[in-house]
């Protein structure tokens, strides 16, 4: 197939793009051109995708099979490049959340379960629906936290980043909510599953790991990927509202639980997740944190010590 890949150049665009040419597909790149193409000789159009009539002067004399959305956030990002290719594409491939739904009493979150219309994902649920409303043929993927080499978002590096140095870690509240994590050779496994499968147009699927664990458990999991010890952490769990942080996060994960059923994606795009999570954060640990020198780099434990200083 050729397919256009908008963005292509950070982390889930990275495996995703490394993935279909290893499966020989023509692969062709939409973005800005601020890094290099992670498969040398790559082709790149290189433009604002927040900027309709660019888009659509660059891409309309372009063909292309399938297409995968990448990093659409609002309707209006996504809204032109669908307009474009809506009778000209096989496959419309959107990635979308699963912090798009509405927060519930019932886990886990199943794909048609309310979504929520205050959520600040709110704007790729108003895509899902666009692209259903106008008979495009897309399949959205909702994908819960995503962790591996080259995550740009603070996650298991949050972890990482006091358990190398054998500072305490703050947990806000009891730390037995339950959180998911799914690996993002994971993720571009299943969107490369995708192509090809009629079954898929016109669906959404949760796209994760195949176990939650507790804000604790995934400290200890972080530990152990560390080679350390999870007995001797010292998890400090304490009351968020005793705070204001401002805009500042003092935690990485959202203070709810928060996973969801990846039975849909398994049963219909033959798929399942390869990595168990001690295994995934070895992975981006070694491949990751120690590759890039984050182990020695200097981490701003403000937040931390406000923290730890009214639980001394």
């Amino acid at each position: 197939m050729r397919i256009l890949v908008m963005g292509g150049t950070r982390f889930i665009g990275v495996s995703l793009t490394k993935l279909l040419v290893q499966q020989g597909h023509e692969v062709v790149l939409f973005n800005r051109g601020n890094r290099p193409a992670p498969v040398e000789g790559l082709r790149q159009i290189h433009g604002d995708r927040t900027d309709g009539d660019q888009v659509r002067s660059l891409l309309e004399p372009e063909s292309f099979d399938a297409i995968f959305d990448n990093n659409g956030r609002q309707l209006s990002d996504t809204q032109p490049l669908a307009d474009l290719y809506r009778d000209r594409v096989q496959h419309f491939v959107y990635m979308s959340s699963a912090g798009v739904y509405l927060k519930s009493d019932q886990m886990p979150h199943r794909e048609g379960d309310p979504l929520d219309p205050h959520s600040r994902h709110r704007g790729k649920g108003e895509t899902e629906a666009y692209l259903a409303q106008q008979q495009i043929p897309f399949t959205a993927l909702r994908p819960t936290y995503i962790y591996g080499p080259q995550n740009y978002n603070d996650l298991e590096a949050w972890f990482f980043d006091r358990i190398v140095r054998h500072r305490p870690i703050p947990i806000p509240g009891h730390g037995e909510h339950l959180t998911q994590l799914g690996h993002v050779q994971d993720l571009a496994m299943a969107m490369t599953q995708v192509l090809g499968n009629t079954r898929a147009i016109g669906e959404v699927y949760n796209v994760s790991g195949d176990r939650a664990i507790t804000y604790s458990g995934l400290a200890k999991a972080c530990a152990i990927a560390a080679g350390k010890s999870p007995e001797q952490l010292n998890l400090v769990y304490y009351n968020p509202k005793d705070f204001d942080f401002g805009k500042r996060k003092a935690f990485p994960l959202r203070l709810q639980h928060f996973f969801a059923d990846i039975h849909k994606a398994q049963s219909q795009l033959n798929w399942t997740p390869s990595y168990d999570l001690i295994a995934g954060l070895q992975d981006s640990f070694q491949q990751d944190y120690l590759a890039s020198g984050r182990d020695s780099a200097d981490i701003d434990f403000s937040l931390d010590e406000m923290i730890l200083e009214q639980h001394s």
